[in-house]
Protein backbone atom coordinates (compact mmCIF):
# COMPACT_ATOMS: atom_id res chain seq x y z
CA UNK A 1 0.00 0.00 0.00
CA UNK A 2 1.65 3.18 -1.18
CA UNK A 3 0.62 6.74 -0.21
CA UNK A 4 -1.14 7.04 -3.56
CA UNK A 5 -3.01 3.74 -2.97
CA UNK A 6 -4.16 5.01 0.42
CA UNK A 7 -5.28 8.37 -0.95
CA UNK A 8 -7.13 6.67 -3.81
CA UNK A 9 -8.89 4.27 -1.43
CA UNK A 10 -10.00 7.19 0.76
CA UNK A 11 -11.31 9.02 -2.30
CA UNK A 12 -13.28 5.98 -3.50
CA UNK A 13 -14.77 4.88 -0.17
CA UNK A 14 -18.42 5.36 0.71
CA UNK A 15 -18.92 8.77 2.24
CA UNK A 16 -15.86 10.32 0.61
CA UNK A 17 -16.04 14.08 0.21
CA UNK A 18 -14.23 16.85 -1.62
CA UNK A 19 -11.46 16.87 0.98
CA UNK A 20 -10.65 13.23 0.18
CA UNK A 21 -10.55 13.96 -3.54
CA UNK A 22 -8.34 16.98 -3.02
CA UNK A 23 -6.02 14.91 -0.83
CA UNK A 24 -5.57 12.44 -3.68
CA UNK A 25 -4.56 15.23 -6.05
CA UNK A 26 -2.17 16.62 -3.45
CA UNK A 27 -0.44 13.24 -3.11
CA UNK A 28 -0.29 13.01 -6.89
CA UNK A 29 1.29 16.46 -7.15
CA UNK A 30 3.83 15.94 -4.37
CA UNK A 31 4.93 12.40 -5.23
CA UNK A 32 7.65 11.15 -7.55
CA UNK A 33 6.51 9.02 -10.47
CA UNK A 34 8.00 6.96 -13.24
CA UNK A 35 6.88 8.22 -16.64
CA UNK A 36 7.00 5.58 -19.36
CA UNK A 37 9.00 6.79 -22.37
CA UNK A 38 9.02 5.79 -25.99
CA UNK A 39 12.81 5.77 -26.06
CA UNK A 40 15.72 6.52 -23.78
CA UNK A 41 15.97 10.19 -22.84
CA UNK A 42 18.46 12.35 -24.72
CA UNK A 43 19.72 14.78 -22.08
CA UNK A 44 16.71 16.72 -20.82
CA UNK A 45 14.62 15.87 -23.90
CA UNK A 46 12.11 13.13 -23.11
CA UNK A 47 9.48 11.58 -25.35
CA UNK A 48 6.63 9.96 -23.40
CA UNK A 49 5.07 6.82 -24.81
CA UNK A 50 1.54 7.72 -25.88
CA UNK A 51 -1.21 5.11 -25.81
CA UNK A 52 -4.19 5.79 -28.14
CA UNK A 53 -7.22 4.67 -26.10
CA UNK A 54 -10.85 4.95 -27.15
CA UNK A 55 -11.27 7.80 -24.67
CA UNK A 56 -8.26 9.64 -26.09
CA UNK A 57 -4.46 9.52 -25.92
CA UNK A 58 -2.80 8.97 -22.53
CA UNK A 59 0.69 8.75 -21.12
CA UNK A 60 1.40 6.40 -18.25
CA UNK A 61 3.00 6.91 -14.85
CA UNK A 62 3.65 4.54 -11.95
CA UNK A 63 4.44 5.27 -8.33
CA UNK A 64 6.89 2.37 -8.08
CA UNK A 65 9.53 1.21 -10.51
CA UNK A 66 8.44 -2.39 -9.85
CA UNK A 67 4.90 -1.57 -10.95
CA UNK A 68 6.18 0.00 -14.15
CA UNK A 69 8.28 -3.09 -14.85
CA UNK A 70 5.27 -5.34 -14.19
CA UNK A 71 3.18 -3.37 -16.68
CA UNK A 72 5.96 -3.30 -19.28
CA UNK A 73 6.98 -6.91 -18.83
CA UNK A 74 10.57 -5.97 -18.08
CA UNK A 75 12.96 -3.08 -18.45
CA UNK A 76 11.55 0.01 -20.15
CA UNK A 77 12.81 3.55 -20.70
CA UNK A 78 11.44 6.02 -18.17
CA UNK A 79 11.93 9.40 -16.54
CA UNK A 80 11.48 9.90 -12.78
CA UNK A 81 9.57 13.14 -12.28
CA UNK A 82 7.50 14.92 -9.61
CA UNK A 83 3.79 14.59 -10.26
CA UNK A 84 3.41 18.38 -10.37
CA UNK A 85 5.90 18.64 -13.22
CA UNK A 86 4.09 15.97 -15.21
CA UNK A 87 0.72 17.67 -14.72
CA UNK A 88 2.05 21.11 -15.63
CA UNK A 89 3.84 19.90 -18.75
CA UNK A 90 0.86 17.90 -20.02
CA UNK A 91 -1.79 20.53 -19.23
CA UNK A 92 -3.36 21.98 -22.35
CA UNK A 93 -2.04 19.27 -24.68
CA UNK A 94 -5.24 17.20 -24.81
CA UNK A 95 -3.50 14.16 -23.30
CA UNK A 96 -4.82 12.16 -20.36
CA UNK A 97 -2.76 10.55 -17.61
CA UNK A 98 -2.94 6.85 -16.82
CA UNK A 99 -1.89 6.09 -13.24
CA UNK A 100 -0.71 2.61 -12.21
CA UNK A 101 -2.84 0.98 -14.92
CA UNK A 102 -3.30 -2.75 -14.45
CA UNK A 103 -0.83 -3.09 -11.57
CA UNK A 104 -2.28 -1.41 -8.47
CA UNK A 105 -5.54 -0.68 -6.66
CA UNK A 106 -4.96 3.01 -7.42
CA UNK A 107 -5.23 2.52 -11.19
CA UNK A 108 -7.15 5.28 -12.91
CA UNK A 109 -7.14 7.58 -15.92
CA UNK A 110 -7.20 11.32 -15.38
CA UNK A 111 -8.73 13.19 -18.33
CA UNK A 112 -7.02 16.26 -19.81
CA UNK A 113 -9.47 18.52 -17.95
CA UNK A 114 -8.27 17.16 -14.60
CA UNK A 115 -4.65 17.88 -15.49
CA UNK A 116 -5.54 21.42 -16.51
CA UNK A 117 -7.36 21.95 -13.20
CA UNK A 118 -4.43 20.56 -11.19
CA UNK A 119 -1.95 22.66 -13.13
CA UNK A 120 -4.07 25.74 -12.46
CA UNK A 121 -4.00 25.05 -8.71
CA UNK A 122 -0.23 24.59 -8.76
CA UNK A 123 0.35 27.71 -10.89
CA UNK A 124 -1.90 30.01 -8.86
CA UNK A 125 -0.19 33.30 -8.03
CA UNK A 126 -0.82 35.04 -4.69
CA UNK A 127 -2.20 38.57 -4.61
CA UNK A 128 0.04 41.17 -2.98
CA UNK A 129 -1.73 43.34 -0.40
CA UNK A 130 -0.70 45.86 2.24
CA UNK A 131 -2.34 45.93 5.67
CA UNK A 132 -1.26 46.93 9.15
CA UNK A 133 -1.87 44.34 11.90
CA UNK A 134 -3.11 45.77 15.18
CA UNK A 135 -3.34 42.60 17.26
CA UNK A 136 -2.88 38.86 17.11
CA UNK A 137 -4.95 36.15 18.71
CA UNK A 138 -5.03 32.38 18.79
CA UNK A 139 -6.10 30.94 15.45
CA UNK A 140 -9.65 29.72 15.12
CA UNK A 141 -10.26 26.01 15.48
CA UNK A 142 -8.29 24.75 12.51
CA UNK A 143 -9.47 21.74 10.49
CA UNK A 144 -7.08 18.79 10.57
CA UNK A 145 -6.88 18.84 6.77
CA UNK A 146 -5.30 22.29 6.89
CA UNK A 147 -2.89 21.72 9.78
CA UNK A 148 -1.74 18.37 8.40
CA UNK A 149 -1.40 19.90 4.96
CA UNK A 150 0.74 22.72 6.31
CA UNK A 151 2.85 20.32 8.36
CA UNK A 152 3.46 18.17 5.28
CA UNK A 153 4.26 21.08 2.96
CA UNK A 154 6.50 22.86 5.43
CA UNK A 155 8.34 19.68 6.37
CA UNK A 156 9.43 19.42 2.73
CA UNK A 157 10.56 23.05 2.94
CA UNK A 158 12.85 22.48 5.90
CA UNK A 159 15.78 24.88 5.98
CA UNK A 160 14.01 27.58 3.97
CA UNK A 161 12.95 29.28 7.22
CA UNK A 162 13.44 28.77 10.94
CA UNK A 163 9.74 28.20 11.57
CA UNK A 164 6.27 29.34 10.59
CA UNK A 165 3.69 30.92 12.91
CA UNK A 166 -0.05 30.76 12.23
CA UNK A 167 -2.24 33.17 14.19
CA UNK A 168 -5.47 35.06 13.97
CA UNK A 169 -5.00 38.72 13.14
CA UNK A 170 -7.00 41.94 13.36
CA UNK A 171 -5.94 44.68 10.97
CA UNK A 172 -6.34 48.42 11.22
CA UNK A 173 -9.85 49.13 10.00
CA UNK A 174 -11.30 46.03 11.69
CA UNK A 175 -10.67 43.32 9.11
CA UNK A 176 -9.95 39.96 10.73
CA UNK A 177 -8.30 36.91 9.26
CA UNK A 178 -5.39 34.51 9.64
CA UNK A 179 -1.72 35.20 9.07
CA UNK A 180 1.07 32.71 8.41
CA UNK A 181 4.46 34.26 9.15
CA UNK A 182 7.71 32.65 8.08
CA UNK A 183 10.50 33.57 10.47
CA UNK A 184 14.06 34.13 9.24
CA UNK A 185 13.42 32.89 5.72
CA UNK A 186 16.42 32.13 3.56
CA UNK A 187 17.15 34.73 0.86
CA UNK A 188 15.08 34.05 -2.24
CA UNK A 189 12.86 31.46 -0.53
CA UNK A 190 9.78 33.69 -0.34
CA UNK A 191 8.08 32.53 -3.57
CA UNK A 192 8.49 28.82 -2.74
CA UNK A 193 7.19 29.27 0.81
CA UNK A 194 4.24 31.36 -0.33
CA UNK A 195 3.37 28.72 -2.92
CA UNK A 196 3.58 25.94 -0.31
CA UNK A 197 1.16 27.80 1.96
CA UNK A 198 -1.23 28.45 -0.91
CA UNK A 199 -1.24 24.81 -1.96
CA UNK A 200 -1.89 23.65 1.62
CA UNK A 201 -4.97 25.88 1.71
CA UNK A 202 -6.13 24.93 -1.80
CA UNK A 203 -5.89 21.19 -1.10
CA UNK A 204 -7.39 21.36 2.39
CA UNK A 205 -10.96 21.24 1.09
CA UNK A 206 -12.17 23.95 3.44
CA UNK A 207 -13.42 27.46 2.88
CA UNK A 208 -11.34 29.75 5.07
CA UNK A 209 -11.35 32.53 2.51
CA UNK A 210 -7.65 33.27 2.59
CA UNK A 211 -4.52 33.18 4.67
CA UNK A 212 -2.19 36.16 4.58
CA UNK A 213 1.49 35.22 4.30
CA UNK A 214 4.27 37.45 5.55
CA UNK A 215 7.97 37.19 6.35
CA UNK A 216 9.48 38.28 9.66
CA UNK A 217 12.79 38.24 11.47
CA UNK A 218 13.26 36.87 14.97
CA UNK A 219 14.06 40.41 16.11
CA UNK A 220 10.80 41.91 14.77
CA UNK A 221 8.33 42.96 17.51
CA UNK A 222 5.50 41.27 15.59
CA UNK A 223 7.30 37.93 15.83
CA UNK A 224 7.19 37.96 19.62
CA UNK A 225 3.55 39.06 19.62
CA UNK A 226 2.55 36.28 17.24
CA UNK A 227 4.59 33.63 19.04
CA UNK A 228 2.57 34.14 22.22
CA UNK A 229 -0.66 32.97 20.59
CA UNK A 230 0.29 31.24 17.33
CA UNK A 231 0.39 27.65 16.21
CA UNK A 232 4.08 26.99 15.49
CA UNK A 233 5.43 24.84 12.67
CA UNK A 234 9.13 24.06 13.05
CA UNK A 235 11.11 23.76 9.83
CA UNK A 236 14.42 22.06 10.71
CA UNK A 237 17.06 21.87 8.03
CA UNK A 238 17.27 18.33 6.61
CA UNK A 239 20.43 16.36 7.17
CA UNK A 240 22.93 16.68 4.37
CA UNK A 241 22.55 13.83 1.92
CA UNK A 242 25.50 11.76 0.83
CA UNK A 243 26.77 12.38 -2.71
CA UNK A 244 24.72 10.35 -5.14
CA UNK A 245 24.82 9.25 -8.73
CA UNK A 246 23.73 11.70 -11.46
CA UNK A 247 20.02 12.44 -11.34
CA UNK A 248 17.71 10.71 -13.82
CA UNK A 249 16.33 12.83 -16.65
CA UNK A 250 14.05 15.56 -15.39
CA UNK A 251 14.99 15.42 -11.70
CA UNK A 252 17.52 18.28 -11.78
CA UNK A 253 15.54 21.48 -10.98
CA UNK A 254 18.11 23.50 -12.92
CA UNK A 255 17.50 21.41 -16.03
CA UNK A 256 13.73 20.84 -16.36
CA UNK A 257 12.54 18.18 -18.79
CA UNK A 258 11.56 18.97 -22.35
CA UNK A 259 8.78 16.78 -23.68
CA UNK A 260 8.82 16.29 -27.42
Amino acid sequence: MTPLDAAYAAMERDGADDADRLRFYEVLADGEFFLLLQEEAAGTDIKPRIFPLDSGPVVLIFDQEERMAEFSGGIAPYAALPGRVIAQVLAGQGVGLGVNLGVAPSQMILPPEALEWLSGVLDAEPEAVEALPESFHAPASLPATLTSGLESKLARSGGLAQCALLAGVTYRGGRRGHMLAFVDAAPGAEPALTRAAGEALAFSGIDMGEIDVTFLLTSDPATLSMARVARRFDMPRPEAAQPSAPKPPGMDPDRPPKLR
